[in-house]
């Protein structure tokens, strides 16, 4: 009977379940909707608009704190080792230590911070809050490099780097926010 168990339990541990494979296509796939997400861009110096932080939210929102900030490690990451998955098609570590690094280096942790914040009420104003938060956390990290890596002025900073992204990536979040509701609410307890 020992032996039995023992097998059983290797088994267990060796054979990822089907819960597993669908994390990991989910993952990988918001890490591929993000760097699509990069590549629809309007130009603007330093930092252009992109649709980056839609995926952010929706990530940590839909997949929860552990899968949603994975998902972004991922994307950061393959960005980092040569994929051209950054905003015009841009690679490596020099955006992550160049003028739009704090966006990218924020989004596992904003991911995570909604994916939290998402799973403690289900009211959509709650959604919105916590959207919000990540929202700020991500203008924050890049408003702070901005000012370290550029400008060297905080006023200029949280002008290019806050201020010119609030409008749009209040309608991102807003809808962001009404997706995640209602696939909260109607598609999860489907599948």
């Amino acid at each position: 009977m020992l032996k039995m168990l023992n097998k059983n339990v290797m088994t267990a541990i060796i054979l990822p379940n089907e819960r597993t494979y669908i994390q990991a296509f989910w993952v990988s796939t918001f890490a591929i909707l993000t760097a699509v997400a990069a590549q629809i861009s309007i130009p603007n110096q330093p930092v252009p608009f992109t649709l980056q932080t839609f995926f952010v939210l929706l990530a940590g929102a839909t997949l929860g704190k552990r899968a949603g900030s994975l998902s972004m490690c991922l994307y950061v990451s393959l960005g980092v080792l040569g994929l051209p998955l950054f905003s015009g098609g841009t690679f490596g570590i020099a955006r992550i230590i160049g003028p739009t690094g704090g966006y990218l280096i924020s989004f596992p942790i904003a991911a995570f911070v909604v994916g939290y914040l998402v799973r403690l009420r289900g009211e959509y104003w709650w959604m919105i809050s916590s959207m919000f938060a990540g929202f700020i956390i991500i203008l924050s990290f890049g408003t702070i490099q901005l000012n370290l890596v550029l400008f060297h002025n905080w006023g200029k900073s949280f002008q290019a780097g806050f201020l010119i992204f609030s409008l749009w990536d209040v309608l991102k979040l807003v809808g962001a926010a009404t997706i995640t509701h209602y696939y909260l609410r109607n598609i999860q307890n489907c599948i």
